[in-house]
């Protein structure tokens, strides 16, 4: 029988994996560089703009696939936390950081609770067939 908690884990893992693919994604397929003068005209390295990216595309993708949960949301959560202190809190909540806000709440909780519920991460490294077979959170 699956458990609640893991049904929402698993909703919070993929919904925020196909967002953080999608944005990275996006800032390649937008030229890089741009996104490096960005960066560049807020006073952040540009070098920041292909790591930010990098982490975005690989950490949407393993969060997908459910692999390395709890350290690509911290990763995420760190990336937020700068987001909203660094570019959207001056322009307050509801037309700045609310969205990044929620973001950061689905990241924490997945930092938190983690997410086994269908993940490769699980399946290749959880020797507890039980708890592989039922995702029981720990």
């Amino acid at each position: 029988m699956l458990n609640n908690k893991g049904i929402g884990a698993l909703i919070l893992r993929i919904t925020l994996g196909v967002i953080f693919l999608a944005h990275g994604t996006a800032k390649f397929q937008g030229g890089i560089e741009n996104t490096v003068g960005w960066f560049e005209s807020i006073g952040l390295p540009g070098f920041m703009a292909y790591a930010v990216a990098a982490i975005e595309v690989v950490g949407g993708i393993a969060l997908i696939a459910g692999v390395g949960t709890r350290i690509v949301s911290a990763l995420f959560a760190l990336l937020l936390i700068g987001a909203i202190i660094k570019v959207k809190f001056a322009a307050g909540f509801l037309n700045g950081y609310a969205y990044d806000l929620v973001l950061l709440s689905m990241s924490v909780s997945l930092f938190v609770e983690g997410s086994k519920l269908y993940s490769v991460g699980n399946l290749l490294f959880n020797q507890d067939k039980e708890t592989n077979r039922y995702s029981k959170s720990v």
